[in-house]
């Protein structure tokens, strides 16, 4: 009877699949509002990365609850899995089965790969594809890495906590900056716009960026640090 079952929601699922690869039809042009976004954000933000734009201006302020969410995720996760005083005595003495050598070699080759990408991302997300938040998980993707290679490695967790409050802070700075000397909340047109396309140009955008990169790529490393613990 189970298998009877299973077959028929696979049939169902696969009849619904099909249905929708027959009917998709690929758009020739954008739609009204996807119209007004292309065209406003690179002639009123400067910034040639679309999403970016929204993300980190239009929607600033979702881009602020995701950010706080973030940190109570960091914090709750941070409480809940610390050791307590006594509580894990002698767990650090435990044998650990050492990693292979393709890891030890993988993390030596490419752990500085990801660094510097997650960083190239980061700086270069008001340009092309990416931004602060893909960037901090490219940075805490690295930072697991390195865990998985020397599991008796350990994270200056306090230095990684002030980092990204300070981070929080200055990012709410640039915010309230936006909202007193331009015309909003995170409106990036109070730092010079540049020259469109340039690195160093889309006013404030890559900054706020930044200070989103190094909040997202501290809580989660630090995410990373408790879970292993």
């Amino acid at each position: 009877m189970r298998r009877a079952f299973t077959l028929l929601a696979l049939i169902l699922f696969a009849a619904i699949f099909v249905r929708l690869i027959g009917a998709y039809s690929e758009m020739q042009e954008l739609r009204p509002l996807a119209q007004a976004y292309a065209t406003m954000v690179p002639a009123d933000l400067n910034v040639p990365n679309i999403v970016t734009g929204i993300l980190i201006t239009y929607r600033g302020f979702d881009t602020l609850g995701e950010v706080a969410v973030l940190f109570m995720v960091a914090a709750s996760i941070g409480l809940l899995l610390t050791k307590k005083d006594g509580a894990a005595e002698g767990a650090d003495d435990k044998p650990l089965r050492p990693p292979g050598e393709i890891v030890l070699t993988g993390t030596d080759v490419l752990l500085p790969i990801i660094f510097t990408f997650g960083a190239y991302v980061i700086v270069n997300g008001h340009l092309s594809a990416g931004g602060g938040f893909q960037g901090g998980a490219i940075v805490a993707s690295g930072a697991m890495l390195m865990l998985l290679a020397r599991p008796r490695a350990t994270f200056n967790v306090k230095a990684l906590s002030i980092i990204e409050s300070l981070a929080g802070v200055f990012y709410v700075l640039l915010g309230v900056l936006g909202l007193v000397l331009a015309g909003g909340f995170l409106d990036p047109r109070f730092m010079p716009a540049g020259e469109f396309g340039a690195f160093v140009s889309a006013g404030a955008v890559p900054v706020i960026s930044a200070l989103l990169g190094i909040k997202v790529g501290a809580e989660l490393s630090v995410i990373i640090d408790r879970f292993r613990s």
